[in-house]
């Protein structure tokens, strides 16, 4: 045989089982698929102390603005698109279009006849009843020209900081005369909002009203021993250095905070009460409750090693505090679900807590004395929707109680304030988001999933429907070959934990081909990246699918709490490494299951978090995962910021005596917390990495990407580097296209062997005709 017809077989045969072309016109259609369609909820905006609302919708027809009396059950349009755009028109002679009037900033008066927007420069006002259109002034106008000010809430007085003390003066009066209320401020221990800002000029200050307007309160923290660090802005006109007070876990010295309470009719003689505030060293503290009453002041610490909380009283006269509520939770509290209500000046407190291993809400006393259990059981109530005092009942999130629900389900219920138990009220098998009017009467509710569509509704207190509001119009979604995702469920490594996920595939399936399947990972654990509700682009991974690829994003222990204590803890102390082995079962299981999964291409895929999970992938287990595209990642926790590191890895508090014979023995307490970072791993590493950040992410550091690029430059590993100039940690417009084409063009390389990304002089160069 011709040895020319034999290497152009050979090139055919190998390009058949190793060059399969990657869809990147499909991809980037589905990319834009959002753009296609409308609203696909209800965004209900109540009117002040009452239960109508207004809502804007767009469908393919256009946008509308609703406004809905629950009680009446009415819904009108709030004014005719027609007749608005042209009385518009008559104003400033230009055109506008009926289906898409630019109106923003749209709010409804107390008369609820008043309709008050902007349009382009100037504001306006339109009467529902008689139908008049009036332009006021400009835009330009509207600013505040004492932004600087924290009004007291009867319009009195006006508070701020001035080199870094804080002043207080009358408002609306001329002649008015800046008091001076500190002269202790100092460049980060300051009384204004930015304690680096070394201005002489008014800015804003820390300090916050009491609803009385007697008394104000600021919570002053000390930074002046933490440690700077530095992005460079390359961007700015001549590259500028930014830098920023930044905590690292187990850093000597953190923030140390103060609260003090002044007077509005004592400022002359500057007398400021400092609350006792002092337990642990290096505690947290942050105001809950400064209500009507200004003699007592509700604030929260917490130890630095994340697992003991008090809630205190204090009295704003002399200071002296109590603590109401303690608590201890090993290992950490979950910020996330915490919720602290105080009613009625502190007559009943609302506390959430974990003391039995699934989240519940419990009753209180004004004392700190508990009263009654509000919820309890093998499922976690959550998110606080509304609380209606005066009917002694609360509506709330649950997740995983009803039976064969997906336990991530936002579900709501309601309870009495005063004894155990609930009352379902939304019984569809979806994730519920709603919101309440202030009567607590009515609920708008917009519930999906991600294969089912949304529908948003009017309900009243019992869960009765009452309203249909909107369903989406997803016509042109549908004509596009848009396609649902799939839900399934997988055991985690232990055999025994479900983990809930969804599935991606190309628009184009062909269940007898095979396909390599995409990991798009979230290690938590104060969230897990899954979506539960409707989604069109299901983040990047709808889009990612079209290229030729099975995309996968399910949870995995240590990731969520919104389940048990035991499932989000899970990672504790192990903070790297947690949920890797949850990840590969999770994906060898569906490839037992699904013919068309080819669990020997596997690529996996994320940011922040997930970038740190990626690339600790591929140098956990090199030989099953193939590819990995790595943006953001906090890559060395000890680095990162000191809460997520020493909440949800750990941190150890080591007490010693030193021994003194002049001043006496004291003890001394430090603090050390040690996270192991990916660059440990860099000589297991195999596969293909991209590395991805922004160079000026002042939340994930961008030492964090080049620390592990240097880790792997000296194992003599071989990679690829991208860094987004002027991005932070998000990566929007130009630079957000780049990154995503750029995931695709790697994943296409190296799973499906289509390499023709190197040719394309543009970025977009597959939707280029040449």
């Amino acid at each position: 045989m011709n040895k020319g017809v034999l290497l152009l077989l050979m090139c055919v045969c190998f390009a058949s089982v190793w060059g399969q072309k990657a869809n990147f016109k499909q991809a980037e259609k589905f990319r834009k698929a959002a753009w296609e369609i409308g609203s696909l909820g209800v965004q209900a905006n109540y009117l002040k102390d009452s239960d109508k609302f207004w809502y804007s919708y767009k469908t393919s027809k256009g946008t509308n603005w609703y406004l809905v009396n629950p009680a009446k059950k009415e819904k009108s349009l709030l004014f005719d698109n027609a007749y608005l755009a042209q009385e518009l028109t008559k104003i400033t002679f230009k055109p506008y279009q009926i289906s898409a009037l630019p109106l923003k900033d749209l709010k409804i008066e107390k008369d609820e006849k008043t309709v008050k927007f902007k349009v382009s420069e100037f504001n306006y006002e339109y009467n529902i009843d008689s139908e008049v259109l009036t332009q006021k002034d400009s835009v330009k106008t509207d600013k505040k020209q004492d932004a600087w000010a924290t009004y007291s809430p009867d319009s009195t007085y006006m508070l701020f900081a001035k080199a870094h003390d804080l002043y207080m003066m009358k408002r609306g009066d001329k002649d008015s005369v800046e008091i001076r209320l500190t002269t202790d401020g100092e460049k980060f221990y300051s009384y204004a909002s930015n304690g680096r800002d070394t201005t002489t000029k008014r800015v804003r200050s820390k300090a916050s009203w009491f609803k009385d307007s007697k008394k104000f309160y600021v919570v002053r923290s000390d930074s002046r021993k933490l440690k700077d660090l530095w992005v460079i802005d390359v961007l700015a006109t001549r590259p500028k250095l930014e830098e920023y007070r930044y905590s690292m876990p187990g850093d000597k010295e953190v923030a140390q905070h103060e609260l003090y309470v002044f007077d509005v009719f004592d400022v002359d003689s500057n007398k400021q009460v400092k609350i006792d505030v002092e337990q642990w060293k290096d505690q947290s503290l942050r105001v809950v409750h400064a209500g009507k009453n200004s003699d007592q002041i509700y604030f929260q610490r917490k130890r630095r090693t994340c697992d003991e909380i008090d809630v205190c009283v204090a009295n704003t006269e002399t200071g002296e505090s109590k603590v109401l509520i303690n608590e201890k939770s090993k290992p950490y509290f979950s910020d996330q679900m915490y919720h602290l209500s105080i009613l009625e000046e502190g007559k009943d407190l609302i506390w959430w807590s974990e003391r039995t291993g699934w989240g519940h809400f419990y009753h209180y006393d004004k004392d700190g004395r508990l009263k009654n259990r509000i919820s309890a059981g093998q499922w976690v109530a959550g998110k606080m929707v509304n609380i209606d005092t005066v009917g002694r009942t609360i509506y709330f999130e649950g997740y995983g109680r009803e039976e064969g629900c997906n336990p991530y389900y936002a579900t709501i219920y309601k309870s009495s304030l005063d004894k155990e138990g609930v009352t379902l009220l939304t019984p569809e098998d979806a994730n519920h988001s709603v919101k309440m009017g202030k009567s607590a009467q009515y609920m708008v509710d917009n519930f999906s999933r991600v294969d089912l569509e949304p529908r948003s509704v009017v309900r009243n207190n019992k869960g009765k429907i009452i309203m249909e509001l909107e369903r989406p119009d997803l016509k042109r979604l549908y004509e596009m070959g848009w396609k649902m995702p799939e839900r399934f469920t997988v055991k985690a490594k232990d055999g025994v934990t479900d983990l809930y996920g969804v599935m991606w595939k190309p628009a184009d399936f062909d269940s007898t081909k095979t396909y390599p399947v995409i990991s798009y990972v979230y290690p938590g654990p104060q969230t897990e990246a899954v979506p539960f509700s409707f989604t069109v682009t299901g983040s990047y991974n709808m889009a990612m699918a079209q290229l030729g690829f099975i995309v996968v994003n399910f949870g995995h222990r240590g990731g969520s709490p919104q389940r048990d204590k035991w499932y989000h803890t899970y990672g504790y102390n192990n903070l790297r490494d947690y949920a890797l082995a949850d990840d590969k079962y999770g994906i060898e299981q569906l490839a037992d299951r699904h013919p068309f999964v080819d669990a020997s291409k596997v690529g996996i895929f994320g940011h922040s978090g997930g970038g740190f999970m990626s690339t600790a992938a591929l140098c956990t287990y090199p030989d099953f995962y193939t590819a990995a595209v790595s943006s953001a990642g906090n890559h060395d926790n000890n680095i990162y910021n000191s809460w997520w590191g020493e909440t949800h890895h750990g941190v150890k508090e080591t007490k010693k005596t030193i021994k003194d014979s002049i001043k006496g023995d004291r003890e001394e307490i430090s603090f050390k917390s040690k996270t192991a970072p990916n660059s440990d791993l860099a000589k297991n590493f195999k596969g293909h990495l991209l590395l991805v950040t922004g160079d000026i992410d002042n939340n994930v550091h961008p030492g964090n990407t080049y620390r592990m690029a240097n880790a792997l430059i000296q194992a003599g590993k071989n990679f690829d580097l991208v860094v987004l100039p002027g991005q932070r940690h998000g990566f929007y417009h130009k630079a957000g296209e780049f990154y995503q084409r750029k995931m695709w063009f790697h994943f296409a390389k190296y799973l499906l062997g289509d390499h023709s990304s190197d040719y394309f002089y543009e970025i977009d160069g597959f939707d280029r005709r040449h």
